[in-house]
């Protein structure tokens, strides 16, 4: 007999630490550092737990904006539009929209009767 190789799943091998993604460490890490600030501002006041608390707040909310997706709900109009996509993409995208004045441009093709 001879022997055989059963094929598996590779998905989640590429990740760091399991639970994270390249992009959600570097958003955790990231969000965790501007988190930092506060730490040591409320250190210097003496509420070292405080800072500590709002740091690993910071640092939650950047692990969700680096993984999580925009649900699908069909009751909000905003998610309607949005339902399934990476919510730090539509969070840049709302950035770059406020930026430019509020202004969104659409290039279309002409349709040629004729």
């Amino acid at each position: 007999m001879g022997t055989y190789n059963l094929p598996r799943s590779v998905k989640g091998e590429g990740r760091i630490l399991f639970i994270f993604t390249g992009k959600s460490m570097l958003y955790t890490v990231g969000a965790g550092t501007f988190g930092l600030i506060f730490y040591f501002i409320f250190r210097a006041m003496g509420l070292t737990m405080v800072g500590i608390v709002i740091t690993v707040i910071f640092a939650v909310l950047g692990f969700i904006i680096g993984t999580l997706k925009m649900p699908n709900l069909a009751k909000f109009k905003f998610a309607q539009k949005t339902g399934g996509e990476n919510l730090d993409d539509i969070i840049r995208r709302a950035i770059k929209f406020r930026t430019k004045g509020r202004k969104i441009y659409i290039y279309r093709e002409e349709e040629k009767n004729g």
